[in-house]
């Protein structure tokens, strides 16, 4: 195999990689054991045909009585057997084993990852030729990689199609299946699961370990350690605990199980995966008894004359571990030689989720509309941050759309109707009073007039006064353009339009009621982290770092118990209010046309919205030019 193409971004020809040839030294090898052993029964067979006797010599018989106690033995056997086997069944590993041919996905199914899937093909190419990168090239193949990333971005997904590339077994555990309520029994789970990795590994050319939900078994031990002191000290300072024993704790005495989740039973996960980590070179049982027989013979020979033991067969394995906690796992298994390569799977790219979208509309009943290109495009540039699995999730619900109105193909309107809904939340009509109503299409046309006026870059999405979840009206906004950073006139325009619910019920109705409760919290939050976290105020001193230890309060109580950073967020609030008053009085024709409109339709969406507003500030411009020409006559 040229040792260059291991470097390559597509997949290796799967009969010229390592994995395959031994594979089938594999295959020769059984056949091999298994005509030895045919053998012997097949010379004792010749041996009685050629003496004259092939006739059989029957089956053993019982002795005289057996009926007796033959029931007793039989069940004194089956208990034993049963007691045997639950006792080894608590360390029997978890996992789940996947032939190739059993998994659906492949590498062409895994779309909008750009450089994420040149790295897992890469790391698929050094597993399958391990053995060409270790001979020729003298380097080390990757043993175990780190899938992380938010949940629904693929990690799984690839993993799977990784296996099925190879051709190889793909073992598959959660992580919180290694748990035991027993004393030892997760640490031997954990053993039993890497010794059938390598055991499958040796039979087949290779095997893919797969780890979900990492951050169950790989915590951090510090961390678990700083916790359970932080709550030691917690409650020995409860009212009325002081000077007691620790019998007469809440917990009555009882002793906490090393294995159990939260305990220090972590630190024996970590330190029982560190242990197997480093032992993939094992070597197997026959080898570790002929190795026995050979010291045994070696302690009767001298130096010179010593037998050889046999080396350890290195097993071609590959552990994944898949995690949306990368931050929490202990340091010593990220270290090189462990998990030493982290790929990170995160949300796709404009460009990537239309490949996405694209991928599952041909799966997915549509109607011809939705192969127009501009539709895909705008769906691809409305689902910022969207993750594969949500994008799925989105066209699945669309059609669910289409089934509710007795049609088969799924429309744009559907899919529109499928985002709104898993975003906002379902409708809830509430009965509200005449007065109720009118107030809080107030309130909501006074947030959107502030982002229609100073939120320049914000899109508006949604306009309604129909009730979703606990909202009683909502606007809904995104960015213009898809934007990884936020400038401090962006976010000082959030703050605007959190307070334009509020300026505007001040205006009209004199003074605002409960629902802006959810706004306040809104714009502290944006003005707080402008002060301690972005450096956007009268202070470059972080208050990011207090943001850490045993106990988290949070940056917003971080910089509102501070004097200093309680003043400089009040003033920014202040002023931001203020000038989202001077808004609502300068476009109140804007307000109150979104307001009628609201009060009309009760919801806006999108292009409904700019045109309402477009509508009013055209009459208010012929006004102005009809005064203009009054004036002048």
């Amino acid at each position: 195999m040229d040792v260059r193409s291991l470097g390559q971004n597509r997949i290796l020809d799967r009969a010229q990689a390592d994995v395959a040839a031994q594979r089938e030294l594999n295959r020769r090898r059984r056949l091999r054991r298994v005509m030895f052993w045919l053998s012997f029964p097949a010379i004792w067979l010749w041996a009685r045909l050629l003496s004259g006797d092939p006739v059989s010599p029957g089956w053993p018989s019982f002795p005289e009585g057996a009926e007796l106690w033959l029931p007793a033995v039989i069940l004194a056997v089956m208990i034993g057997v049963l007691i045997i086997g639950q006792t080894f069944g608590l360390g029997r590993s978890p996992h789940t084993v996947f032939r190739s041919s059993e998994l659906d996905v492949t590498l062409a199914d895994v779309r909008g990852m750009g450089e994420v899937l040149e790295e897992v093909v890469r790391t698929m190419n050094l597993f399958l030729g391990h053995r060409t990168f270790a001979e020729r090239m003298g380097g080390t193949a990757r043993r175990a990689v780190l899938f992380e990333g938010p949940p629904g971005t693929g990690k799984t997904y690839a993993a799977k199609a990784m296996a099925r590339e190879a051709g190889v077994p793909f073992l598959y555990v959660s992580a919180t299946s290694f748990q035991s309520p027993y004393l030892g029994a997760s640490a031997r789970k954990i053993r039993r699961f890497f010794r059938t990795l390598r055991k499958i590994a040796r039979e087949e050319g290779g095997a893919i370990g797969f780890i979900e939900e990492f951050d169950a078994i790989g915590m951090s031990r510090s961390g678990v350690s700083s916790r359970m002191s932080s709550q030691s000290m917690q409650s020995s300072s409860l009212p009325g605990l002081s000077g007691t024993s620790s019998g007469a704790l809440p917990n009555m005495g009882r002793t906490m199980d090393k294995d159990e989740p939260g305990s220090v039973g972590v630190a024996s996960f970590v330190n029982e995966l560190l242990v197997q980590l480093q032992s993939f070179d094992e070597p197997p049982f026959n080898a570790k008894v002929l190795g026995w027989f050979i010291d045994r013979v070696n302690r009767w020979l001298p130096d010179e004359k010593q037998l050889r033991k046999p080396g350890a067969v290195a097993a071609n394995i590959l552990v994944i571990g898949a995690t949306n906690r990368a931050a929490d796992l202990d340091s010593a298994l990220l270290r090189p030689g462990r998990f030493d390569k982290v790929i990170h799977f995160g949300a796709p790219g404009r460009a990537g989720r239309r490949e996405i979208i694209d991928y599952y509309l041909e799966k997915k009943n549509h109607t011809s509309e939705l192969d127009d290109g501009a539709y895909r495009d705008t769906l691809a540039a409305i689902t910022q941050h969207y993750t594969p699995a949500m994008l799925e999730h989105i066209l699945d619900e669309a059609l669910v759309c289409a089934l509710r109105d007795g049609r088969e193909f799924m429309t744009w309107s559907d899919v529109t109707t499928a985002k709104l809904t898993e975003e906002a939340g379902l409708r809830s009509p509430k009965e509200m009073t005449p007065e109720e109503r009118f107030l809080v299409a107030t309130h909501e046309a006074g947030h959107a007039t502030i982002a229609y006026v100073a939120g320049k870059t914000r899109k508006l999405e949604l306009l309604s006064i129909i009730a979703r979840q606990d909202s009683l009206g909502m606007l809904m906004h995104t960015d213009v353009d898809e934007k990884f950073n936020s400038s401090r006139e962006e976010l000082y325009a959030r703050i605007l339009i959190a307070f334009g619910g509020m300026c505007s019920e001040e205006r009209y109705f004199v003074q605002a009621g409960t629902g802006t409760a959810g706004d306040l919290q809104t714009a502290t939050e944006t003005a707080a982290a402008m002060v301690g976290a972005y450096g956007m105020s009268d202070t470059l001193i972080s208050y990011m770092p207090m943001d850490s230890g045993p106990i988290k309060t949070g940056l917003v109580a971080h910089v509102l118990q501070d004097e200093q950073g309680r003043a400089m967020v009040e003033s920014l609030l202040e002023k931001a209010k203020a000038e989202a008053a001077r808004v609502v009085v300068t476009h109140a024709h804007v307000l109150e046309a979104l307001r009628d409109a609201l009060l009309e339709r009760e919801e806006l969406v999108g292009q409904d919205i700019l045109d309402v507003i477009e509508e009013a500030e055209k009459m208010v411009l012929d006004i102005s030019k009809e005064v203009a020409a009054h004036a002048c006559d």
